[in-house]
């Protein structure tokens, strides 16, 4: 890393600094995690139609966003959720981390609700035809499921949304002031056609949402 915009100085590099500058947590901060999922957070995951999903592999980490209808994440019990994978573009990088490594990390996202859920556990890709076809979206089925045994759940205060104005109507942004995916694309590839593929993608998404 460069260090010429630091003083190498100030770079934190123990838990005994760490603890120094940040002080102990609060009580409230640490009653809150359990090793389940307590009704109150499942009435949360539930509600939750977008989900963050961390995994960690060799090359080292990705995140990757999920989305579905509110419930998309099943609470199967106290302790395994189970989320469908989806349609993508078949890069599989959060698939390919957890069939090497099965530690996972989620945050659950509400509209409108500043408080999210965040749960840490390790997973594993089931092919099960019965669980798969349970998931099924207009009659398309996920290839697989992805089942997650809970080790820590807790939720985040309303902090960061309120920072954000992540929810708040007059914060969004006119997505014309950004690059359009085909723009990004052509860049990389000069022989990609940017235009036609901003042009077809809405009907394109429409077609392979599920």
């Amino acid at each position: 890393m460069n260090n010429s915009h630091f003083d190498p100085s100030c770079v934190v590099e123990s838990l005994e600094q760490l603890r120094s500058l940040y002080g102990s947590p609060s009580s409230r901060s640490l009653i809150k995690e359990l090793d389940h999922v307590s009704p109150h957070y499942e009435a949360f995951i539930k509600a939750a139609p977008f989900v963050v999903m961390a995994s960690v592999g060799p090359e080292g980490l990705d995140t990757s966003p999920r989305g579905d209808a509110p419930g998309f994440v099943r609470v199967v019990n106290p302790t395994t959720l189970m989320l469908p994978d989806r349609r993508g573009n078949n890069r599989t990088d959060t698939l390919i981390n957890i069939v090497r490594d099965p530690r996972v990390s989620l945050i659950f996202l509400i509209p409108g609700v500043g408080e999210t859920i965040r749960v840490i556990g390790q997973a594993k890709i089931v092919t099960d035809k019965k669980l798969c076809a349970s998931f099924a979206v207009r009659d398309k089925t996920p290839l697989s499921v992805i089942v997650i045994s809970i080790d820590r759940v807790y939720f985040q205060c309303q902090k960061a949304m309120a920072r954000s104005c992540l929810w708040d109507a007059d914060a969004q942004v006119d997505r014309s002031s950004l690059p359009t995916a085909g723009e990004i694309i052509q860049a990389l590839d000069k022989q990609f056609d940017g235009t036609s593929y901003d042009e077809s993608y809405a009907k394109y998404m429409a077609q392979t949402l599920y």
